[in-house]
């Protein structure tokens, strides 16, 4: 069985919330695991959590949830570009699948809330990954 660790974004916890329970959904039809479970403020930290799940012993991968909604300036894109690259590179560290389910930049929060299945694609990714990677 493969064992997930989850970091979910407190941020727009309406849509995250429902994020969380689509990548739980998925982890359970695919015969996985979460595991583990870190809240974290916002989809900008995320990455230091994703890095301690991925050092755990036993995580095979890592998912992260979050949305990030346009506002009045452009943090939104350096929030999503600093995440993004972070996970990334966290990812290649740790030699572990880290996977983004974050939606935005530049959304409103109503499409925000279409997006929700990025949970389930996060957990699928994953899975994807750890089955293909030697």
């Amino acid at each position: 069985m493969t064992t997930l660790g989850l970091v979910v974004a407190q941020y727009n916890r309406a849509v995250t919330e429902e994020m969380e329970a689509s990548a739980a959904e998925a982890a359970d039809e695919h015969s996985a695991e979460i595991s583990a479970t870190i809240e974290v403020p916002g989809v900008y930290d995320a990455p230091l959590a994703a890095d301690r799940l991925a050092r755990q012993e036993g995580i095979d991968a890592v998912c992260v949830v979050g949305a990030i909604v346009e506002g009045d300036t452009e943090h939104d894109r350096v929030i999503a570009n600093a995440t993004a690259r972070s996970l990334s590179e966290a990812s290649i560290d740790r030699d572990t699948p880290i996977t983004l389910g974050v939606t935005g930049p530049g959304m409103s929060s109503a499409e925000a809330r279409e997006r929700v299945e990025k949970g389930r694609e996060a957990v699928e990714g994953a899975l994807s990954l750890v089955e293909e990677l030697p």
